[in-house]
């Protein structure tokens, strides 16, 4: 069988992973299967029409360019959208969609009555509170560069829950970025197009209580289980909680894999990437990884001016451009810290009947954001490294392996862990396109490290404090 299809995709593979993030190759690239090679044409398979239009929106320069390198200026492209179909499959009739199959797994048959942890003991009820607040909505959810990506695929997942390629969907970012904004306007949007799915968002935290609720009572934990599994579409926020709590992992396992078996949507939420969480079971983190991993980043100059203007809008105030502009400049961490400031801009104005101005606006930022809060990016970690060791920012970032070198990247990634939002693929893609294992190692070296030797340590303190203090 003539193999030059698998052939020419791997040559290409090869020189786009070494073009793009670890993540992105992961996500974008690894699940794309060649199919073809006839006269100059590659012909390859993708898992649904949302994902082929992602791939010409953001990488169709990198491909074609690669393309043409291994196979020739005539190098053309051609897509095949994934069918599986057979007599077990669930399909959607609708184009674009990703047909899987889900085969049903053997269950005890759930009759009566369920103990359902959201209504008053002993109501004889089927209706569950999805627990949904309307106001984390997709038309109060300003998209930008920082949540591209994980918008697009929330919506894609609304438009056919448990029918698609995001099963599950897996959302990380630091405090404050709107994962659970997100989270809950795709339950939202999903009831609206499918009123009678049972959608239930709940917190980690509150799963966990519920469970050991469960576990102290005789047969209640069999009516917690079957609570659960009962629900279409279930989101669970800030799963890294389930952190050190192996009965709760366990018990949240089988509800995981009950659901995905049989073509329910899972939706999940962390302040970390699935590759970074720790003190949760193998089997949980690669189920977390089924799906799309998705970041939400904190957001760039453009989305803070859009999410300022939205707000303001909303709450029926008219905000200066140079008051919108100072706000954007200024506050920069995160989306929560931005409303909070326009809150007390609103408040100052109308009890006390001031005009808002650019003074206004100056005044209250510095009461609400420290002065003394320093941005701190993998960037500036870098520059500040260099200066610290007297080594060239070439150097810093080169394959070079002498010590000095290695010392100084490490650090630079310790560092960046500790002190910036960043996942740990992103910062070794900024240190010279590392990938996350060899950040997460660094992390671990320097760690060690701190604690074993006196003048180590006092180089990791004296660069923090320089990071802190400029």
């Amino acid at each position: 069988m003539d193999q030059k299809h698998i052939a020419v995709w791997d040559n290409c593979l090869r020189i786009i992973k070494d073009n793009i993030p670890p993540s992105s190759f992961k996500t974008w690239f690894a699940p794309i299967k060649a199919v073809k090679f006839l006269d100059s044409v590659l012909t390859i398979e993708v898992p649904s029409d949302f994902f082929r239009e992602y791939l010409e929106e953001q990488f169709i320069e990198l491909i074609g360019k690669t393309l043409r390198r291994v196979v020739g200026s005539s190098a053309k492209l051609e897509y095949n959208v994934r069918v599986v179909s057979n007599e077990d499959a669930v399909t959607m009739p609708q184009q674009g969609v990703h047909e899987i199959t889900n085969k049903t797994v053997p269950f005890p048959a759930q009759t009566g009555t369920f103990a359902n942890p959201f209504v008053i003991p002993g109501l004889q009820q089927r209706q569950i509170d999805p627990q949904l607040n309307p106001n984390f909505n997709f038309r109060n959810f300003v998209e930008g560069e920082c949540n591209r990506l994980a918008r697009a695929a929330g919506l894609n997942i609304s438009s056919s829950p448990g029918n698609n390629s995001f099963n599950p969907l897996f959302l990380y970012g630091g405090s404050g970025l709107g994962k659970t904004h997100l989270a809950q306007a795709i339950g939202i949007d999903i009831k609206e197009k499918f009123p009678d799915k049972i959608v239930l968002y709940v917190s980690a935290n509150r799963f966990q209580t519920q469970f050991m609720d469960a576990a102290n009572v005789k047969n209640k934990l069999t009516d917690f289980l079957h609570f659960y599994q009962m629900i279409d579409v279930l989101i669970i926020d800030d799963v890294h909680e389930f952190a050190g709590k192996p009965g709760t992992q366990n018990a949240f396992f089988h509800i995981f894999s009950h659901l995905h078996n049989i073509g329910k949507q899972l939706i999940l939420t962390s302040d970390k990437a699935p590759s970074e969480l720790q003190d949760l079971e193998q089997r949980l983190l690669s189920r977390f990884k089924w799906g799309l991993v998705a970041e939400l980043a904190k957001p760039d100059y453009e989305t803070r001016v859009s999410i300022l203007k939205a707000k303001s809008y909303k709450d029926g105030i008219s905000l200066p451009e140079e008051v919108i502009s100072y706000l954007a400049n200024n506050i920069t961490s995160n989306v929560r810290e931005i409303e909070g400031t326009l809150i007390s801009l609103l408040a100052q104005s109308t009890l006390t009947h001031r005009k808002i101005t650019l003074e206004l606006a100056e005044t209250l930022t510095e009461r609400f954001v420290s002065k003394n809060k320093v941005e701190i990016s993998v960037g500036k970690i870098q520059k500040i490294v260099c200066e610290y060791f007297k080594i060239s920012t070439e150097s810093f970032l080169s394959p070079s392996r002498k010590r000095e070198f290695v010392q100084a990247r490490q650090i630079a990634m310790y560092l960046s862990r500790n002190m910036t939002n960043n996942s740990l693929a992103s910062i070794g893609a900024q240190i010279g396109g590392r990938d996350h294992a060899t950040v997460l190692h660094a992390y671990n070296t320097v760690k060690d490290l701190i604690d074993t030797n006196r003048s180590f340590r006092k180089y990791v303190s004296d660069i923090e404090s320089q990071l802190k203090s400029n």
